[in-house]
């Protein structure tokens, strides 16, 4: 299918590695100009010589920084057609063992990198009439287990989707969550716990996931790159859950 994503410019925030770059490959593939962002240069550089992208450093959990960042790919394109806000992590404290510094944490990495990404790219976005899609999880839908401070912030991200929303079609702009379940890539969760017991990880899956297997960067990916592309042009407020079935809403 061709997603009509030809020429069309996306900045995809933490896009160095795993699933932020996965989304970058699938949107380049698409015949999108490209812009990666991270805060480390050298990683940057090395996923910009592989996908013949550009790129620019800078931290979206600072405002500042956002602005920067947008500021400089809009310079780079001249436009900026699709946002996919991607800054996040999981790596928290024990459940209930949170401290505020760590609730703040969680909810800036997680959160408010997200809301930085839109208010940022929110002129540029209503000028070209494009797409914002924030990367979430299956953690901000249930309760599974998962740091409780990441799984709150990326609920928090969910309802911000759902909100915002409407604002954003007031200027003719999308925004769409993807919620991903359990992804393999190299340096992910999963490849360290498939590492530590590969048993443990298949009673897991056979438990929890009807398909009983992790997903890959690819299949999350080619979601991504169709709800960003102008024939999901219907779809804005909701969030999509890419799991195996893991989820039941």
């Amino acid at each position: 299918m061709d997603l009509e994503l030809s020429g069309k410019v996306a900045l995809v925030t933490g896009s160095s590695r795993g699933i932020g770059r996965g989304i970058a490959q699938a949107l380049h593939d698409e015949g999108c100009q490209v812009i990666l962002n991270g805060r480390d240069s050298e990683s940057l550089s090395q996923s910009a010589k592989l996908l013949g992208a550009r790129y620019v450093v800078g931290d979206f959990c600072i405002p500042e920084q956002a602005r920067l960042v947008v500021d400089a790919a809009r310079k780079l394109s001249g436009k900026i057609d699709i946002v996919v806000a991607n800054v996040g992590s999981g790596a928290s404290v024990p459940p209930g063992t949170e401290t505020s510094e760590e609730w703040g944490r969680m909810l800036n990495i997680n959160l408010e990198s997200a809301v930085n990404t839109i208010s940022a790219a929110r002129e540029a976005l209503a000028q070209s009439k494009g797409a914002a899609l924030c990367v979430s999880s299956i953690c901000g839908l249930a309760a599974l287990g998962a740091p409780i401070a990441y799984s709150a912030a990326k609920a928090a991200l969910n309802s911000y989707v759902r909100g915002i929303s409407a604002v954003l079609a007031q200027d003719g702009v999308r925004i769409v969550g993807l919620a991903p379940g359990n992804v393999l890539f190299p340096g992910s969760t999963w490849e360290r716990k498939l590492k530590a017991d590969e048993g443990a990880v298949q009673r897991m899956l056979e438990v929890n996931v009807p398909m009983r297997r992790l997903g890959s960067v690819q299949e999350i990916a080619n979601v991504a790159a169709f709800l960003c592309s102008p024939k999901a042009s219907f779809i804005t407020g909701t969030v999509v859950t890419v799991d195996g079935g893991q989820i039941k809403l």
